[in-house]
């Protein structure tokens, strides 16, 4: 598991939900499902190593939303699958999202929807 340096500096609230991402990486392309969103990134849930530091292009909708929302980001950090023995976490990755003008419009977005 790699370290969360910037867990303490996030400007946007997470909100708890299920949605589903697709996204393409140098590695390929992949679909799973992301569990925490804010306007600045998302936790998304899957067993593919994703490399910190490498870049993600991502798509995905809100809940019961229209929008289509297509961004970019960088992979922060990395969550492995618990070894036996280790106490269950889930493995994924923490997405920071990297495209301002996406950033804002997701944030607005955000901010009507209803959780």
């Amino acid at each position: 598991m790699t370290e969360r340096s910037d867990q303490d500096t996030r400007r946007h609230r997470r909100q708890t939900l299920r949605i589903l991402v697709d996204y393409r990486t140098e590695r390929g392309v992949g679909c799973d499902y992301a569990t925490t969103l804010g306007a600045g990134g998302m936790f998304l849930q899957t067993d593919e190593p994703l490399t910190p530091g490498s870049i993600i292009k991502l798509r995905f909708r809100l809940p019961h939303g229209e929008e289509l929302h297509e961004t970019e980001g960088r992979v922060v950090w990395q969550n492995s699958p618990a070894a036996p023995g280790e106490p269950t976490r889930a493995s994924g990755a923490g997405i920071k999202f990297t495209d301002r003008n996406a950033i804002a419009k997701l944030a607005r977005e955000l901010e009507d929807y209803e959780f």
